[in-house]
């Protein structure tokens, strides 16, 4: 199912928002420094994530987040 996520970069403070279909594997991911965007800022805690109905839903509201 889709999930809206939010992570605490331990390192220093700061959040990274992120949807996907399984958000497990991919905090585990960001944890591994598989992901470029945030490699330097591990590790990372989770901090929230919220199933929705679509990945399509799930994608509008993270645009919706990282708006604010």
């Amino acid at each position: 199912m889709p999930f809206v996520y939010i992570l605490e970069s331990e390192k220093n403070g700061s959040f990274y928002i992120g949807s996907t279909l399984n958000f497990r594997k991919r905090v585990v991911e960001h944890n591994l420094g598989r992901s470029l965007y945030t490699r330097n800022l591990r590790p990372f805690k989770l901090v929230f994530s919220q199933e929705f109905p679509s990945l399509k839903i799930a994608k509008g509201i993270e645009y919706k987040l990282k708006k604010i």
